[in-house]
């Protein structure tokens, strides 16, 4: 800092992460595995985590969740530490929080607020900030449940006789509900016009391909080495929220359209699930979804359950048809033993093992994608000499495997997959491929 400047940054808040632990929870997960995550949640809110602490609970007490003696013990440490705001890693009833509230007497937070408020934070796009606000009002809708109870009735009439008028929460929850029927209409119009880009994609026939999985699992970094999109990649949760579309051109010179989406996670709250189905739109009609899992993490197993659970709740399932291929990322973090143990398990359940940092395997992933995007049969058309746009279309949008020229024009052996015949039937339907000799 220049002598003389004055530092206006705001000091970072204070925070301390409890996961209450109970009986029958998750048994892929370890309650230390959750704790750490909740406090990377934290960190990505750009909260200072002073301390985590699991609490191990026989019973949620339906005031407090906690009992009396843990919040005693939990204020002691508030108090010592000077916290600032405590996260609490599961859902709170709003008569918990607000009680929780007035025990400690600093901000609490339960895991559906944090990620709201991170979703709040990062989404750049208007449709991202409408589908943030939309859950975020979804959410305050059941936060009002007696948190208005000081405020009086607005009276309806004159003297005693005028009875009880509106209350205070009513007025509110009716504001809530107007935002939200106007939110929604807004998002329906992002739909619509996804959708017919979708259909505008598709009248150009390029397969489009769909990264899906964990937060943190390495997509955007995946992304930016497939594409050169330079979208933000960082080693944070949900680094990035935006759906993204960048054109990737495999070697065969087929161009191919690659769309990151936005990352999953365990207990994601439901007003996010549903705000975020336009987006997740992208991912139903891909005609291939890349399963990028962080393969380094002690909880990959889990969280590649909660992504295969997303998926089916979209309909795209085992018995979908869809194509998912698994990219197992993070492989460099591993040590040289579990490394070749982790490779061979890819190469036995046809998974791709890769370093979306350092690039190793990842051509073996574009090669591929480029025998599934060619998967046609090749057919050879006969083009006539001097149509140069019919042969440049068969370049751009399918993959040629042999030219010839001849007297009478070009002999062109191409594999077009089913839109892209379609389509070049339309335009030459003088020329008919045939398969080869």
């Amino acid at each position: 800092m220049k002598s003389g400047s004055i530092d206006r940054r705001v000091p970072a808040q204070s925070a301390l992460v409890l996961h209450p632990s109970r009986r029958g929870q998750d048994a892929r997960r370890s309650p230390q595995g959750r704790l750490d995550e909740a406090a990377g949640l934290a960190e990505a809110l750009d909260l200072l985590v002073v301390d985590r602490i699991v609490v191990q609970l026989r019973a949620a007490t339906p005031a407090t969740l906690l009992g009396p003696g843990k919040i005693q013990e939990i204020g002691s440490i508030i108090e010592a530490r000077e916290i600032d705001v405590i996260i609490v890693d599961g859902p709170l009833t709003p008569i918990q929080q607000r009680n929780l509230e007035r025990a400690w007497r600093v901000k609490v937070m339960d895991r559906t607020g944090l990620i709201l408020e991170i979703f709040a934070r990062r989404a750049r796009t208007r449709e991202g900030r409408l589908q943030v606000e939309l859950a975020r009002l979804d959410y305050e809708r059941s936060r009002l449940v007696r948190t208005w109870t000081h405020l009086e009735r607005q009276r309806g009439g004159f003297g005693f006789m005028g009875g009880p008028g509106e209350t205070q929460i009513e007025a509110d929850r009716r504001l809530i509900v107007d935002k939200i029927v106007k939110l929604k209409a807004a998002i329906e119009d992002v739909r619509r016009t996804r959708g017919l880009q979708r259909k505008a994609r598709k009248r150009t026939p390029y397969p489009t391909i769909a990264l899906v999985g964990y937060t943190n699992a390495g997509k955007s970094t995946l992304f930016n080495l497939l594409t050169n999109a330079g979208v933000m990649a960082k080693s944070m949760l949900f680094a990035t929220l935006d759906p993204t579309l960048r054109q990737l051109r495999l070697p065969s010179g087929r161009p191919v359209i690659v769309s990151d989406t936005v990352g999953f996670i365990s207990d994601l709250p439901h007003e996010l699930v549903e705000a975020f189905r336009a987006t997740l739109d992208e991912v139903r009609e891909a005609d291939i979804i890349l399963h990028v899992r962080d393969i380094a993490s002690e909880e990959t197993d889990a969280q590649s359950a909660d992504v295969e659970q997303v998926l089916e709740d979209l309909g795209l399932g085992p018995d979908s048809g869809r194509r998912i291929v698994e990219v197992w990322n993070k492989v460099d973090l591993l040590a040289a033993e579990p490394r070749a143990e982790i490779n061979d398990r890819a190469e036995r359940s046809g998974a791709l093992a890769i370093s979306s940092t350092t690039g190793a395997g990842v051509d073996r992933l574009i090669e591929r994608l480029a025998a599934m995007v060619d998967n046609a049969p090749a057919l050879v058309f006969s083009i006539e000499a001097g149509d140069g746009e019919a042969l440049a279309w068969l370049y751009r949008h399918g993959r040629v495997t042999d030219r010839q020229e001849t007297d009478e024009g070009t002999l062109v052996s191409a594999r077009l997959d089913t839109q892209a015949l379609g389509r070049f039937e339309q335009m030459r339907p003088h020329v008919h491929g045939r398969p080869p000799a």
